[in-house]
């Protein structure tokens, strides 16, 4: 699930991540602003699932994936759309 809080004062908006993949010791968010090599770690809640809290530009298109155990890649089936990616697959879209 994506969360999006807007600010009328800043340049940003403020993108809650929340997932919550079956048998996850670890997830972490990669893709956004176009960094693939750069994971955003989530964290852990007490009911299992993860979140993390980023900023990202008014106005800008992201795309991104999940990775799961450092292993696995998932989308989110919530998030605002689905785009191909180079591998044949798809990543998950949020538009801020």
């Amino acid at each position: 699930m994506v969360t999006k809080t807007y600010y009328k004062t800043k340049d940003y908006c403020k993108v809650k991540f929340s997932f919550n993949p079956e048998n996850a010791t670890a997830v972490s968010i990669l893709g956004l602003n176009g960094k693939w090599e750069e994971a955003i770690p989530m964290n852990r809640k007490k009911d299992g699932s993860f979140s993390a809290d980023v900023n990202l530009p008014k106005d800008s298109r992201h795309e991104f994936k999940y990775l799961v155990n450092s292993t696995e890649w998932m989308n989110d089936p919530e998030a605002d759309g689905q785009a191909p990616n180079q591998y044949g697959g798809t990543n998950s879209v949020v538009l801020v």
